[in-house]
């Protein structure tokens, strides 16, 4: 076998049980806030779903991670109905983004329970909108039903995403062979060179915005 097959036989190897749980608290993890900062819960979920081979397990799968993010979001409606709008202060809405939780807290204000079903599919709101939609004052009743909704729409589409590109890797890679595997190697390395390049250049650049304000203080 070569590399795509050797990684996914091993991910598959594990047993299914410790897949799924291990799966499972990385989108607990991602959903809670304050925690999607740190947790790659939607990385890990295709990867695990890369591994998927029969219907059985894509059920499985997709059912715990829609109840685990489903937890999640029920998590931070009720961080958000305990403190209320101090939440945009805390330490870790300004980790994720101020400008993303006011982005979140006015999809609640202008679509109520539509906000909440479509900030599941919308990378770190996601993790916001639960907590404003608890700021809110939106009745739990009502947003319970939208979030397990979206929760379910949201790891469907995602194990099948993660399911169908593990059986095209797999599928290209004995076309191609070696040489496939090869070239699939170089497009991952430049992947990685790509975003340390991003990164170095965001980091120049918050480091040149906050030299004058230094200057400033001094």
């Amino acid at each position: 076998m070569t590399f795509i097959s050797d990684f996914l036989a091993t991910i598959a190897g594990l047993p299914r049980p410790l897949l799924v749980l291990i799966t499972g608290a990385l989108v607990l993890g991602e959903c809670t806030l304050g925690l999607g900062f740190l947790v790659p819960g939607e990385s890990g979920l295709l990867i695990a779903s890369a591994a998927v081979t029969d219907i059985g397990f894509f059920l499985t799968l997709s059912l715990v991670v829609a109840a685990c993010a489903a937890i999640g979001d029920s998590i931070g409606f009720w961080l958000g109905r305990r403190y209320g709008v101090r939440l945009r202060e805390t330490k870790a809405i300004r980790k994720l983004g101020q400008k993303h939780w006011d982005r979140a807290t006015d999809l609640i204000r202008r679509w109520g329970i539509g906000a909440v079903l479509v900030g599941r599919f919308l990378p770190v709101a996601r993790t916001m909108t639960p907590a404003a939609a608890g700021v809110s004052g939106l009745r739990y009743t009502r947003f319970l039903p939208a979030s397990l909704l979206g929760a379910t729409g949201w790891s469907f589409l995602h194990v099948s995403i993660g399911w169908t590109a593990g059986a095209s890797a797999k599928y290209i890679e004995q076309m191609l062979g070696r040489a496939g595997g090869i070239v699939l190697g170089a497009v991952v390395v430049i992947g990685v060179g790509v975003w340390l390049w991003k990164r170095s250049r965001k980091n120049r650049q918050e480091t040149a915005e906050v030299e004058p304000e230094v200057e400033k203080v001094l």
